[in-house]
């Protein structure tokens, strides 16, 4: 994998000042990873209701975004900041910005489904009415349900001088409506509000005793405003619109003054839904006097307003996605359990002798588990520490530390509260775990604990061995089986001892604990990577073999691209696999013309963060973690990356990992020095290539061996 370094770069001209032209706009870059996701969706290689998923996800991703990054903007320019960010763009200048990619990727959307999916779904027995569409037979059916359904757990809230404007949640669907009394000559339109609860499905399927012909499903917004009027005798119905308000959902928590972090998250999750409005969604033709009322009362200019041209909320879609139509979705596939830990009564005898490394979802996450289940079970294990950050809603990992506490065993839990949308599920969990007995700690203040790890200490002998799990994803078996990442088990003592050394440091007291093999943030992790990008600039400017490849979620640290660009004028090669968001410029000629950068998009939600380093005249160092390389990450996460030591393991992902991702053609994406993506181009008689679809390949054939 060494490439020779063909150039050199003088000392003087690697040192020279970087302007900020060299920098992407975060935000755009999340644009388009977005815009990639939605190219999923209009891809006709993948099948129908995966293609419907993939269109549900670009929803759900907006939402976030608005929830989080818009609205820091937002309060940013509220706050009167003016001064941009590495890219030199003000707050203001990039809200404008975002506007205009969003517009555009919401008309797209909506072309996706109205041109695209509706015909096909219709063409495969699934299709979608809107009121207009039914036939007397099923408007009798649809008054119906309305009637018995909807009708009994709507509250209509009327708009006037005695009924203020009411606080409708983050999120939810409300239909608008405009009222007349058809008993006098003016027209008086009477504004009322109909919020909808999430407890109503948002699909509803009409006549679903029916077995036979087409599936004919109607949204629930259709249906209610059908049927509004039911709920004004006496008035008559002129309008009825559907809309949502997204709002400002980011935690505002000093954990310097909050003497009980928990009972704090808690009052401020109660406080969510009073956020400010960020974003308001409406269907398109809504009549400007309602328009303007809501805009008015939500304190929102036309900016931060999109009108909709089809059903609110695509992100409904996903029910529809669920049905049983395994012709219309992705073949199969199970994670297999052919590693030497696919017998659990043998797992400390086999982690005494081997490290072992799983990929998932190829790999199955059940060893995960029966590690942590057996050390709960095991008169010889002693204690077990393990930190979670997003868990699964009936964790297996939860209940085997449960039980491990009730026989006895020393059990330490460090559960992050404030994972973002995930701090009310983590609040039960910590109640639940302390009820046992379990000691549950929050980690360090103004730092979120990111980082993946259990501990277990086992008595052998006369001496007491660490068995040590660290991963790049979340101890989350139902995430496993869609998200691609790596967990890492061994009993090294150089990893188990600082793993241990973390978490005493995390529970008690430790202003600066030292690392000798870990790379852990806040304390070593930034510093000691640009020290190894560094070497490689160092080895390349020496016509030493120099090479980077880099596989993560996201590229933002301003220093830590700065060091990549004084890399590539070293001379080294660098490739750069980044999922999400990129503000590193590629292919600037003379600062970074050796770096390429490729996204994979697919149907797994690539998550591992890997690292490799040719480090000429050593054996090349591998790292695998739970950090991106953000400021967050960096500075105000505690991360945790480890190095992959075993020889096998390193060959594996030398010669398997890194290459097959590097050979994708498929699913990938390249980033052109404009910010754009464009498709990686095939060469004539080169064959379409998917990692992903390769590594299922490959580990369906280690089941079958």
């Amino acid at each position: 994998m060494a490439t020779r370094s063909t150039k050199k770069k003088s000392s003087a001209a690697v040192a020279t000042p970087l302007p900020t032209a060299v920098f992407l706009n975060r935000e755009l870059s999340w644009l388009a990873f977005n815009n990639r996701v939605l190219e999923q969706a209009t891809d006709g290689r993948h099948p129908l209701l995966e293609r419907v998923r993939f269109l549900s996800i670009v929803s759900s991703n907006l939402d976030e975004f608005f929830e989080i990054r818009v609205a820091g903007l937002m309060q940013q320019m509220d706050s009167g900041v003016t001064e941009g960010g590495h890219d030199g763009l003000p707050p203001e200048a990039q809200l404008t910005a975002i506007h205009t990619g969003v517009t555009a990727l919401v008309a797209a959307q909506y072309h996706c489904w109205h041109q695209q999916l509706l015909p096909a779904l219709a063409a495969e027995g699934i299709e979608f009415k809107t009121a207009q569409d039914l036939n007397p037979t099923e408007l009798k059916w649809v008054h119906a349900y309305f009637r018995d359904q909807v009708y009994p757990v709507l509250t209509p809230l009327a708009l006037d001088q005695s009924h203020p404007f009411p606080q409708l949640g983050n999120k939810t669907l409300n239909i608008i409506v405009s009222l007349d009394n058809p008993d006098t000559s003016e027209v008086e339109h009477h504004i009322a509000i109909l919020p909808v609860p999430r407890i109503l499905p948002r699909l509803v399927e009409i006549s679903p005793a029916k077995t036979t012909g087409p599936r004919r499903t109607i949204f629930l917004s259709e249906i209610i405003k059908l049927c509004a009027g039911q709920l004004f005798p006496g008035y008559r119905l002129t309008a009825a619109h559907a809309f949502r308000v997204t709002r400002n959902s980011d935690l505002y928590i000093d954990e310097e003054e909050s003497e009980n972090l928990l009972k704090k998250i808690e009052d401020e999750l109660r406080n969510l839904r009073r956020g400010a409005a960020v974003r308001l969604e409406i269907e398109d033709g809504v009549d400007p006097k309602l328009f303007t009322t809501l805009c008015d009362h939500l304190a929102l200019s036309e900016d931060y307003v999109y009108r909709i041209n089809g059903p609110v909320n695509l992100l409904r879609l996903q029910a529809l996605a669920d049905i049983e139509r395994p012709d219309l979705k992705f073949a199969p596939f199970t994670p297999v359990n052919a590693t030497p830990l696919a017998e659990p009564a043998r797992i400390f005898d086999t982690l005494r002798t081997q490290d072992i490394l799983l990929h998932h979802p190829y790999d199955s996450f059940q060893p995960v588990v029966d590690f942590v289940e057996q050390a709960a079970r095991d008169p010889q294990v002693f204690a077990i520490k393990q930190t979670f950050y997003r868990t699964s809603g009936d964790s297996p990992l939860v209940r085997a530390l449960i039980e491990a506490s009730r026989n006895g065993k020393q059990v330490t839990a460090l559960v992050e509260l404030k994972a973002r949308f995930d701090e009310a599920n983590n609040i039960q969990w910590a109640k639940q775990l302390e009820e046992a007995g379990v000691h549950v700690v929050y980690g360090l203040v103004g730092h979120k604990t990111h980082c993946k790890l259990c501990l277990v200490v086992r008595r052998e002998g006369r001496r007491m061995k660490h068995y040590a799990h660290l991963g790049t994803g979340n101890y989350n078996p139902r995430t496993a089986k869609v998200y691609t990442d790596l967990s890492y088990f061994t009993t090294r003592t150089g990893i188990t001892g600082d793993v241990a050394q973390l978490f005493n440091s995390l529970t008690g007291f430790g202003r600066s604990p030292i690392f000798r093999h870990l790379l852990v943030a806040p304390y070593n992790l930034h510093r000691r990577i640009g020290e190894l990008i560094a070497r490689e600039a160092k080895n390349a400017a020496a016509g030493k073999p120099a090479r980077i490849i880099v596989k993560m979620n996201a590229l933002v640290d301003r220093a830590t691209i700065e060091s990549l660009y004084t890399a590539s004028q070293a001379g080294v090669k660098i490739d750069l696999i980044i999922r999400g968001v990129c503000c590193l410029v590629p292919g600037v000629r003379g600062l970074s013309e050796n770096i390429r950068v490729r996204s994979i998009v697919g149907r797994y939600l690539e998550h591992a963060r890997a690292i490799y380093f040719e480090n000429a005249g050593a054996e090349p160092l591998i790292l695998a973690g739970s950090a991106d390389w953000m400021p967050r990450n960096f500075f105000r996460r505690i991360e945790v990356v480890f190095p992959v030591e075993d020889r096998d393991l390193r060959r594996w992902m030398m010669r398997e990992f890194f290459p097959t991702e590097l050979r994708d053609n498929a699913n990938a994406h390249a980033l052109r020095s404009d910010g754009t993506y464009r498709a990686v181009p095939r060469r004539t008689g080169v064959r379409s290539f998917s990692a992903q679809d390769h590594l299922m390949a490959a580990a369906t054939a280690r089941a079958r061996a």
